[in-house]
């Protein structure tokens, strides 16, 4: 959207008509609309200029008899003209036509206006001293959503201000109608008359554009009447009320400062010439806010139609200056790469985006605070150019960017890129601007991620999440609006949906809440009805909340931290902890260093996982905002905003308390820092030995928030020494700050279409900041291995084989010293001693986790003294039915201890003899012997 002027009305001519002769100023125009859109229009009757110094406009609210608001007028007025007042914080439609601002309160429906000279009531609207209740009136004429203008032939004033409300001399219009304002005439209503024949006569010597245009910023011809010839290159009458025309190709100059296209603004009398017409006109060179523009249109000409389009001039980003941008004022334009979107904030309201030629980060996200951190910012806005739709009206319906209209399932992302741009280029409210002459194509190069992307091998999952002002009026459907959030139970229900959709996508053990009522732990509270929600949609009572004992809300303001945890995940462990002024540690004047009347209190929580006793203490922040006053604390220019030292001093309390408070234990540290990432408080967090997790495992570009076309990171999670080695990842979840806001669960400034349209249940634009999510792997301690062999002795030869076991892994290695200045590597290993005696033999072992374990055994050997093995020998003995097996085996050197039989069929038996019942087909059976040595032998035997 682009926010025009509007062109006062030609010089009134005469006054004639004016019922009973007004004489002095008068209110033209009352706008009570949506939010601060809040003005008055005044309008002169007489034939001379007024000055206005004398006047005020003044606001009695709420049936008080005392003055709520004064408003000096300044300047003066001339005849026939108009001058509107209008709320500082008015759309940009109203502040176009604005003559006066003011950041005073404004009035409501019920509040009463009075129009002074000299301190004399000459006009008023409503009653002072009375309280309506909500309005003075009914339908469109009353004072409440609408639009109210005094009839011109009816143009009489209301001097007493407490007298009863008549709406004889006004007509009524809808809410947010401004189409009439800063345009009243009181002049007698006429017929149309058709316009006379045009005296222009087309290819006669005409003004060039580049000559009107000039090489620097404003017009050489200035408040000249001119007559210029030239091809139409789009027709924005429709919001811009106006024409953009070139000359052609063969008609420009070879000066590259200088523009071929120009704005011509045809106001209320649209040309409806088409793109291709060659037109001839007369206007007045006119400079409006930093365009060069054509108005007064006096005669125009259709010269041509179906002309060739002048070549569009190449454009390519970053520029040294936005003055480079001037040079194609009013031209038609093409980029010469694809285009970036950086943020799509405003596309819902003004249909604007805005484009760079890559993903721009604010300065102290990627830069030291100071020169540095200014240094990116001003690079990124000579990276930067704003796609406009080209219409006037807030909150179009539809909302053109993408094509074919912007819905809950049809989004542009910041991220996304737009392909082959090309348009014409304007300027207007101090930006240079792209109005798109065909279709944008816009390509998902960031497209919705289904659910947070983390690497396996995690068995805990702990969720930093900003459920933007989460309130649920009084627990049980009614209490709307709030001080925060949703104004209405639908809206509520709408915000609810989106919330626990996307608490569900994140599936975390452990939730840490900002920005959540702060309305106490009962039934009826904000985070009780939260998990009970969660719990419907997981189908189980799976999710509880921490509610800090004796305590009934944490600090004083409107809203607050919290935690919520799967009780069949994690379980508490002791109370929670919350850090506060009260408990802050003290800085070196015995001040707290943590201002709770500025930052919300920090909640902390242990948890250990369940069936072990691992655990973490969780701590949830959200500290004061960068655009809040804070006295003494101001915003000092190098990119950090205002209240920096609040915030550092409060993480350096932070970093102090929880070392104080959980001196052993693994501590993650989340939540919203309203600090990026170069900025001072993760700085003191990181002196007090706290780990960036995104810098710590070298994540690309993190942001969780774009503010102002810049991404970066609000949202942060940080690790203490103890708990570092156990986190396993780090993401965050996008799925808010880069789409428009339009689609979140708000009503107001919708059609009734786009409350359907533009809405869905579902995760994305659930709220404003992304969701930080972090795995972490919760283990018992590691057990070391337990080493254990056997051995065999032979001679001088022994067999060793361990026998180790690890009760938590495995054995992955056996490292055996024989007590002879030699070593081996095995689980079974044979060793031969040079020389009789008593050796001392070690085994080491190491498990799958690194730990080892030693034992040792002494070994006798004797060299020389061989031990003989045993003989295996089989008979089988058929007796019909049964198979008797007898071990005939024998032992040279000594005696046999053990025979052990094996048949074919898995069967086992012990003893020298066994029986079978007797099998058809071949068999075989296997017999091992060991002797009193420890020497084995082994035979088969097969039969039929």
């Amino acid at each position: 959207m682009f926010n025009t002027k509007t062109v006062l009305a030609l010089a009134i001519s005469s006054v004639c008509g004016l019922a009973h002769g007004a004489d002095n100023v008068i209110i033209s125009e009352y706008v009570e609309g949506s939010s601060n859109n809040k003005a008055i229009e005044l309008y002169n009757p007489t034939a001379g200029v007024i000055d206005l110094s004398q006047y005020q406009l003044r606001f009695y609210f709420n049936g008080s008899t005392n003055v709520g608001t004064t408003i000096a007028l300044t300047g003066s007025l001339a005849a026939g003209a108009t001058y509107v007042v209008a709320d500082n914080d008015a759309s940009a439609d109203i502040l176009a036509v604005t003559n006066q601002q003011s950041n005073a309160s404004f009035f409501n429906g019920d509040d009463a206006i009075e129009l002074t000279y000299q301190n004399q009531v000459i006009d008023s609207l409503g009653q002072v001293g009375v309280d309506p209740g909500a309005e003075w009136g009914s339908g469109d004429l009353s004072t409440q959503d609408n639009t109210l203008r005094r009839n011109p032939d009816q143009l009489i004033a209301d001097p007493i201000s407490d007298d009863a409300v008549s709406f004889s001399t006004w007509l009524g219009f809808a809410k947010d109608d401004i189409s009439d304002l800063g345009k009243f005439s009181a002049g007698t209503p006429t017929d149309p008359v058709d316009p006379p024949p045009s005296s222009l006569v087309c290819g006669e010597e005409a003004t060039a554009i580049h000559a009107l245009q000039g090489a620097g910023a404003a017009s050489p011809l200035n408040g000249q009447t001119l007559v210029v010839e030239a091809v139409v290159v789009s027709n924005q009458e429709a919001g811009l009320k106006g024409i953009f025309v070139q000359m052609a190709d063969n008609e420009a100059d070879s000066d590259p400062q200088t523009s071929e296209g120009v704005f011509v603004y045809t106001g209320t009398a649209p040309t409806a010439y088409v793109a291709g017409d060659r037109i001839r006109l007369k206007a007045k060179v006119t400079e409006y806010q930093g365009l060069t523009e054509l108005t007064t249109v006096s005669d125009h000409k259709l010269c041509a139609t179906a002309q060739a389009l002048p070549t569009a001039a190449v454009v390519t980003l970053p520029v040294n200056s936005s003055d480079d941008f001037e040079p194609f004022e009013g031209m038609r334009v093409r980029f010469s790469q694809d285009l970036v979107v950086n943020e799509v904030y405003n596309l819902g309201r003004y249909g604007e985006i805005l484009l760079g030629s890559q993903r721009h980060f604010i300065g102290t996200q990627v830069a030291a605070p100071g020169a540095d951190a200014l240094a990116v910012s001003a690079a990124n806005q000579r990276d930067s150019i704003l796609l406009d739709d080209g219409l006037t009206a807030q909150n179009p319906d539809p909302v053109q960017f993408p094509a074919p209209g912007l819905s809950a399932s049809n989004t542009v992302r910041v991220g996304d890129k737009a392909t082959s741009l090309t348009g014409v280029m304007h300027y207007g409210f101090n930006l240079y601007r792209i109005m798109p002459i065909e279709t944008v194509n816009f390509v998902a190069e960031n497209p919705r991620p289904i659910a947070p992307t983390l690497v396996e091998g995690g068995n805990l999952k702990v969720a930093s999440f900003n459920v933007l002002n989460y309130f649920n009026g009084d627990g049980q459907g009614a209490g709307f609006p709030t001080a925060r959030g949703a104004n209405t139970l639908s809206e509520f229900e709408r915000q609810k949906a989106k919330i626990v959709s996307a608490m569900v996508g994140i599936s975390a053990d452990v939730f840490g809440l900002m920005e959540i009522e702060n309305d106490g732990f009962g039934a009826n509270s904000a985070i009780a009805d939260l998990v009970a929600g969660l719990n419907a949609a997981v189908g189980e009572v799976r999710y509880a909340y921490i509610a800090p004992t004796g305590m009934n809300a944490i600090g004083t303001d409107a809203i607050t931290v919290g935690l919520i945890y799967r009780s069949d995940k994690v379980t508490p462990q002791g109370a929670a902890r919350i850090l506060s002024s009260a408990n802050s540690p003290l800085d070196s004047d015995q001040k707290p260093l943590f201002d709770d009347s500025k930052n919300r209190p920090m909640l902390t929580q242990a948890f250990s996982v369940n069936g072990s006793e691992e655990g973490v203490v969780v701590a949830v922040n959200h500290l004061k905002s960068k655009g809040s006053e804070c006295a003494g604390d101001p915003d000092l220019n190098d990119g950090q905003g205002n209240c920096n030292i609040t915030r550092t001093r409060a993480a350096t309390a932070a970093g102090q308390w929880i070392s104080e408070q959980y001196p052993d234990q693994g501590v993650l540290l989340i939540g919203d820092l309203n600090a990026y990432a170069k900025e001072d408080p993760l700085t003191a967090l990181g002196n007090a030995g706290f780990s960036e997790l995104f810098a710590k495992l070298e994540k690309p570009n993190p942001y969780s928030y774009v503010f102002s076309a810049e991404s970066g990171q609000l949202d942060h999670a940080l690790a203490n020494a103890a708990l570092l080695d156990k986190v396993v990842d780090v993401t965050e979840w996008h799925i808010n700050t880069d789409e428009p806001r339009v689609l979140d669960y708000n009503e107001e400034f919708k059609t009734p279409a786009q409350i359907q349209d533009l809405f869905a249940t579902d995760a994305y634009r659930s709220s404003d900041h992304d969701p930080v999510v972090i795995s972490l792997l919760l283990e018992a301690e590691k057990v070391a291995p337990v080493a254990s062999f056997t051995q065999v002795v032979n001679g001088a030869a022994v067999q060793l084989t361990s026998t180790s076991t690890d009760s938590d892994g495995q054995v992955v290695s056996a490292e055996w010293s024989f007590g002879d200045n030699t070593v081996a590597v095995g689980e079974v290993v044979t060793h031969s001693y040079s020389q009789s005696g008593e050796y001392l033999v070690t085994l080491t072992v190491t498990d799958n986790d690194g730990l080892t374990h030693s034992t040792s055994q002494t070994v006798y050997v004797v060299v020389g003294e061989v031990k003989q093995p045993p003989v295996a020998q089989i008979q089988r003995i058929n007796l019909l039915f049964v198979d008797m097996f007898i071990s005939t085996s024998y032992d040279t050197d000594g005696v046999i201890k053990q025979h052990k039989w094996t048949f074919d069929n898995g069967t086992r038996a012990n003893g020298q003899l066994v029986l079978r019942l007797a099998r058809r087909g071949q068999h075989t059976v296997e017999l091992t012997v060991k002797d009193n040595d420890k020497l084995t032998d082994t035979t088969t035997l097969t039969y039929r």
